[in-house]
């Protein structure tokens, strides 16, 4: 839905359902309400995700056709889809295969054009669009240095084919559309230092010559095109774990002229494991699911940081050295403190400060996808928490 700061939605891929008739009765069942409930009288945004037998299925005329029929009748607007999940993201281990397959295969490449394909028709005119996406790839499946820098080059070219189709999709249509780039803590790009390094070591320069070459820009006009086209998904809940400050991301984007195609607003855990310590310990391990990765990085006496791949190697190590952990758990925004753990709420609530203050996206999406592996108290019905989840954005974004 538009407000004063973008235009603000919540992700699907809260919802089950990889085949897209499961994920589209997934929506009807939910979307009346939460709409009553948000935006009565008023245009509802969705965030669409779609798994890649879905785009598939949804990529047939007659089935858009339907899809957007039914939009209109909701008085629905799609203006970005997630495509980071490729496959399963429901009742089934995910762990590091959320990250296959990664950008240096075909299949990934494929898939995200096919979304952008769908996107070009779903998108209302004079609005800019976006695909998320994950970060190039998960870092632990490259041995050494050597293979990491083959995988980046591999990937690079990918992601300058996506730029190539988006082009030519904004010749065609006239549509403005980017592929947003999501950071992720062990993915190839785990930081904002980490992406602009690589945009500005890999990116620009294998794309401005490609661009170049086909379309005879002038090298600005190739770079513009990138810049354009190539964003990143500021995932705040991400940049917390990682104890990145949001105006420092912005500030570091700004050396290379990034935009930000879209804010995730969302929440991690938070320990201050200077006092009381054990009793933390004890109560994180009922967020010990098999389903997600919960990376955890921990901060040290000294100020160093520890990184963890996933909740039980953190667990298994503790021995009392750290001051504080943050874990990768999309935990609801709309909560500061879980008996005695905290979250991240505050780096929300500084990241949609700075965007009132000096917006620099247009697009706001909530993304909670974890009510099915939540400790059971936390858990309520999904429309519910969907609806306090955007109503709590919504009141931070109308504070002074």
């Amino acid at each position: 839905m538009k407000t004063p700061h973008g235009h603000l939605t919540y992700c699907s891929n809260i919802h089950p359902g990889e085949q897209w008739d499961d994920h589209f009765q997934a929506l009807q069942e939910n979307i009346p309400f939460i709409r009553k409930e948000l935006a009565p009288g008023q245009a509802f945004a969705l965030g669409l995700r779609l798994a890649n037998d879905a785009s598939i299925e949804l990529s047939n005329p007659d089935r858009l056709a339907e899809f957007q029929a039914w939009l209109q009748e909701q008085g629905m607007y799609v203006f970005n889809m997630n495509g980071f999940p490729y496959g399963g993201f429901h009742n089934t281990r995910v762990k590091d295969d959320v990250h296959s397959p990664d950008w240096t295969t075909t299949d990934r490449t494929l898939y995200t054009q096919r979304l952008f394909s769908i996107l070009a028709q779903l998108l209302p005119d004079g609005m800019d669009g976006g695909v998320s996406t994950s970060p190039l790839s998960y870092r632990f499946w490259w041995k050494d240095e050597a293979a990491t820098k083959s995988a980046m080059q591999i990937a690079t070219n990918n992601v300058i084919l996506v730029a190539d189709t988006l082009v030519e999709l904004k010749r065609e249509t006239g549509k403005t559309m980017h592929l947003d780039i999501e950071p992720e803590p062990d993915g190839l790009l785990e930081n904002s230092e980490e992406f602009v390094n690589w945009y500005r070591d890999y990116l620009l320069p294998q794309g401005i010559p490609y661009l170049q070459e086909k379309y005879g820009f002038r090298e600005e006009e190739a770079r513009e095109a990138l810049l354009t086209h190539i964003q990143l998904c500021f995932d705040v809940c991400h940049f917390a774990v990682g104890y990145e400050e949001p105006q420092d991301v912005l500030d570091r984007l700004d050396t290379v002229g990034i935009q930000v195609g879209r804010i995730q607003i969302s929440s991690a855990v938070r320990m201050d494991l200077s006092q009381d310590a054990d009793q933390k310990i004890e109560a994180i391990r009922q967020f010990d699911e098999p389903v997600y990765l919960h990376q955890v990085v921990a901060r040290n006496g000294d100020n160093s940081f520890q990184k963890y791949p996933d909740l039980p190697e953190a667990l298994a190590d503790w021995n009392g050295q750290h001051s504080e952990w943050r874990i990768h758990f999309h935990v609801p925004l709309f909560i500061n403190t879980y008996g005695s753990l905290d979250s991240t709420q505050y780096d929300i609530v500084k990241t949609l400060a700075i965007q009132k203050q000096y917006p620099f996206t247009n697009h706001l999406e909530v993304e909670t996808y974890t009510w099915g592996v939540l400790p059971s108290e936390i858990q309520k019905p999904i429309g519910e928490s969907i609806v306090r989840e955007v109503a709590w954005v919504v009141n931070q974004l109308n504070e002074d």
